[in-house]
């Protein structure tokens, strides 16, 4: 056991952690200073030769699963479940250096914070990395995680097929990161994700670090339309079946409809492909996708009951066929209200101002979620940017969001119980 003033005193090293989130962002790395590591790829491959070496260096016991998930242990004074943390190390193409990153690599630096003080903690500690949780080169997003938790048949992740036709299986055996170790994995004591927000709440009110309460739920839509290739000059537009114009209109339909619903609800078009695409033609054929979040269910599905309903009046009107494929749907996930108060009075014991806020992305501790207790702590953007070569955190704000997260490990691994917030006077 570690005695509590031993405890309290323990300070990640931030020079340490800022190094490594350099080094890994080398792997992959864009002219532009941003990182294009999309899951499977050769990049990918690159990023986790490095932190599984980082790994062993620590003397971890790191596994490997079926699904390309890292889990990497350090043993605890008596056996049983690990508290874990960890997140992801794979981008979209545009992607800067600190999403998911920062979740992995500051559980590094906790435990190598233990290892540099002599600490061994009661229950075993764990650091994870999982796969393809942007979901950027293939859907769903949270592949890695919802497999480990059960949630997504292995055969069906390791059959998806890729943007570029590829098939999961093969780029993860192609890579090397196919391993023996089963799915589901061990279900932790209890999982946190120390992430940067993505947003623009805790840089805009001046607050230093955010206690999340959960996730909003995703409905992710691709939609088809099928219309009819026509020349641009001369076919008049009554005579038109243009696939261009309904992706157009069902995009500003998406900007209408958040608007009128207001509160959490968020919409985006983020991706359209146009069939033949070229200047003097009516296009045949649209692809594209939709994208819904909101933290309630019922809007979710109020959202979703609506585009279905558009989707439906506009082919009707313009003359055209659509289908819909659904690339992923997740329920909005509420955190353990006992690790938002753990993260939430850690954070005010380490001087540093914190607010309770739900998470707008998706995260691998939404998975999680389903199987143990588990809590975000979420570190400010600068201007909300993500996905983006720009997106930033200050190395003081990274390092006070790594420093909670080792005092929230510890008090998760010392306790035979998850800590309940003692009474107020």
């Amino acid at each position: 056991m570690i005695g509590e003033t031993t405890r309290r005193a323990l300070r990640v090293d931030g020079a340490r952690l800022m190094q490594r989130l350099d080094d890994l962002a080398a792997m992959g790395a864009r002219d532009d200073g941003g990182c294009d590591r999309l899951a499977f790829t050769d990049a990918d491959r690159d990023g986790r030769d490095l932190v599984t070496r980082w790994m062993r260096d620590l003397e971890l016991d790191v596994t490997l699963d079926a699904m390309g998930n890292v889990v990497a242990t350090r043993p605890g004074e008596a056996a049983g479940a690990p508290v874990m943390c960890g997140s992801h190390i794979d981008t979209v193409r545009t992607g800067g250096r600190y999403d998911g990153n920062l979740g992995v690599l500051a559980g590094l630096e906790v435990i190598e914070t233990l290892g540099d003080a002599g600490l061994t903690t009661n229950r075993p500690l764990a650091v994870a990395f999982f796969s393809n949780e942007e979901g950027a080169r293939a859907a769903p997003d949270m592949m890695g995680s919802l497999v480990y938790v059960g949630g997504l048949p292995l055969a069906e992740a390791l059959d998806a097929v890729c943007i570029d036709g590829c098939r999961v299986g093969d780029e993860l055996s192609r890579i090397g990161y196919q391993g023996t170790g089963a799915v589901p994995g061990q279900v932790p004591h209890a999982f946190v994700e120390l992430h940067i927000e993505q947003g623009p709440i805790l840089e805009a009110e001046s607050i230093d670090l955010g206690a999340v309460t959960g996730v909003q739920g995703i409905s992710w839509t691709e939609v088809t339309v099928n219309g009819q290739a026509n020349h641009a000059g001369t076919t008049p537009m009554s005579y038109r079946h243009d696939a261009g114009y309904v992706a157009a209109e069902t995009t500003a339909f998406i900007r209408r409809l958040v608007e009128e619903m207001g509160h959490a609800q968020v919409g985006t078009v983020g991706a359209i492909d146009l069939d033949p695409n070229l200047v003097n033609v009516v296009a045949r054929k649209a692809v594209f996708t939709v994208d819904l979040r909101n933290t309630e269910e019922e809007a979710l599905q109020e959202a979703e009951a609506r585009l279905h309903e558009h989707l439906e009046a506009i082919a009707k009107a313009e003359g055209v066929d659509i289908s819909t494929r659904v690339l992923a749907r997740f329920q909005p996930v509420a955190f353990d209200p006992r690790i938002i108060e753990l993260v939430e009075d850690t954070a005010g014991a380490l001087d540093r101002s914190v607010r309770q806020l739900p998470a707008g992305a998706g995260h691998d501790a939404q998975m999680l979620a389903r199987v143990c207790p588990t809590g975000m702590v979420f570190t400010p953007s600068a201007k909300g940017i993500s996905h983006n070569p720009k997106e930033h955190t200050e190395p003081d704000d990274l390092t006070a969001g790594a420093n909670t997260l080792l005092q929230v490990l510890l008090a998760l691994t010392e306790s035979d119980e998850i800590p309940v917030r003692q009474a107020r006077p």
